[in-house]
């Protein structure tokens, strides 16, 4: 019997295993406490995949008819033949999920109820009294109430990351407390942070939830079962309990993180400065000693999560090269200017990094305060391409310091250095509710919730929402050769699946492949 088991709910990207519950569990098995980790997220997609349903049309029969090969062109890589290709295999996946849903619509990587929002906390209190409006319902019923039974854990921890997750995690804690009453039940992860960190926090789920975790849960749990006292640091994840072949990644993925919050934690946009998240980094010394050979076997890729990369430990990856490729987030600053260390990282297996450029206006970068100048980034872009790293972009518009022809500033910008950019992320600013710059403006509402993490707000430029939207649509996604790069980034799954589209990391089935005929 375990003291706790650890669940990482739907839904979410089942391309690699979560990091969250997997430190959890290393850090109990450290201290010697007993606790068993489970992929409800994989398990229960699969479940739903695996149901009878009746086809409509000739593309909801082809999306079904191909569930099982689909998701093994995914495992084996021979849906990364083509960007095409893979597009068609994910969006018949996405859909045959979707007609599984009944009332409610499941995806790939989302999840919705027409009739529950997952930011009040009155929906996500009705979802727990009435589970079985939830896709993800029989596979809890018919699979995981059983497991639970056969464990009989003292606790149940359940990790909420993402708002996807809210909804079918509510359902879950709903069908445990209806099973096993005396039960305890707590909750973590980033999206539950999240809440906490809010300003008018009131705990609205006490007598359904035992306990509410902010940020990292080593020292709670450690507290709870009697361990020793955690110290704030970042941990070693351990994946050894988790299903390494049943991800749908055609190579195994590692996702460790250096750190938590972020190291730069000045841009004043960003929720990690609203919600003032603690910044931990752990030794480089161990980050490079745990991705040696013996440790990684069976690992095609590294994947870094941390906001940004600390630079002492791109150094020390530089110097003790791990042993597979990896990726990341970094800062388009400091040494990445130089194109020597950029071809350093490249020999150390850095196959593509994660640029958060924001802006194309150096204006609207100040008043961010991303620490960012365009000739650097111009020259980061520029020395990874020669280096022969692929770079993920992302752009954030309709920020209140940007208006129309700042836009088209960063239209411009990309423009220019189109034949160095890779991949393109283009979002629309979501403002933090209790942010320093959400002061300043005339805010209301954007969800009507009281776990709403974010605020509309009257643009000081008269910069709307919609005017943002219609120059994605109708300016920058239209121009050619804008388009040819957004039409790269792999739906759903996007900067999950995009190394696997490099040359360096092609699976050698998407090398072969033959690419079928549209059913």
């Amino acid at each position: 019997m375990s003291r706790i088991l650890l669940i990482f709910p739907p839904c979410a990207k089942p391309c690699e295993p979560p990091a969250g519950i997997a430190v959890l569990h290393g850090t109990l098995a450290e201290n010697g406490i007993s606790s068993s980790i489970l992929d409800a997220n994989l398990e229960s997609l699969a479940c739903l995949l695996d149901l009878p349903l009746h086809a409509g049309s000739r593309r909801t029969a082809a999306a079904l008819r191909n569930r099982g090969t689909n998701v093994l062109a995914l495992k084996n890589g021979s849906a990364f033949g083509s960007i095409d290709h893979y597009s068609r295999i994910v969006w018949e996946l996405n859909h045959a999920v979707r007609c599984s849903g009944g009332a409610s619509r499941p995806g790939l990587a989302d999840y919705s109820d027409a009739s529950l929002s997952p930011v009040r906390s009155r929906d996500l209190l009705r979802q727990a009294e009435e589970p079985g409006r939830c896709a993800h319902d029989r596979y809890y019923r018919e699979n995981l109430l059983s497991r639970i039974e056969a464990e009989a854990p003292q606790w149940i921890g359940i990790s909420i990351t993402y708002l996807s997750q809210a909804l079918p995690a509510f359902a879950l804690i709903g069908r445990i407390r209806s099973r096993f009453p005396d039960m305890k039940i707590a909750i973590g992860g980033g999206l539950v942070a999240s809440w906490m960190r809010l300003k008018d926090w009131k705990d609205p789920f006490s007598g359904l939830v035992d306990l509410c975790v902010a940020g990292p849960g080593e020292e709670a749990l450690l507290s709870l079962f009697g361990g020793k006292k955690a110290h704030p640091q970042v941990r070693l994840p351990d994946y050894s309990d988790m299903p390494a072949a049943g991800y749908w990644s055609p190579a195994g993925v590692l996702p460790i993180a250096a750190s938590t919050g972020c190291w730069w934690k000045k841009c004043v946009f960003c929720p990690e400065n609203a919600e003032n998240a603690p910044y931990r980094s752990m030794p480089v010394e161990r980050i490079t000693d745990c991705l040696k050979g013996e440790n990684v076997q069976g690992t095609g890729l590294i994947h870094f999560l941390d906001n940004a990369l600390p630079p002492a430990l791109v150094k020390a990856l530089i110097e003790q090269p791990p042993a597979a490729p990896w990726y990341g987030y970094i800062r388009m600053t400091g040494e990445w200017t130089d194109p020597e260390y950029c071809f350093s990282a490249r020999r150390s297996g850095c196959v593509m990094l994660k640029l958060g450029l924001e802006s194309g206006d150096q204006h609207v970068l100040d008043r961010m305060e991303k620490g960012i100048r365009l000739e650097d980034a111009a020259l980061v872009l520029r020395n990874l391409k020669k280096a022969g790293i692929a770079t993920y972009v992302y752009l954030l518009f309709g920020t209140p310091w940007e208006d129309a022809e700042k836009a088209a500033h960063t239209m411009d910008f990309i423009l220019r250095h189109s034949g160095h950019i890779d991949f393109i992320n283009a979002a629309i600013f979501n403002l933090p509710r209790f942010s320093t710059t959400a002061e300043a403006l005339k805010t209301k509402p954007f969800y009507d919730g009281d776990l709403s993490l974010y605020a509309d707000f009257e643009h000081p430029r008269g910069w709307k929402r919609a005017f943002v939207r219609r120059f994605l649509s109708r300016e920058f996604g239209r121009n050619p050769a804008i388009r040819n790069i957004l039409k790269n980034t792999p739906p759903h799954f996007t900067s999950n699946h995009a190394p696997f589209f490099l040359d360096s990391m092609k699976p050698a089935a998407a090398r072969t492949a033959v690419r079928p005929t549209a059913s």
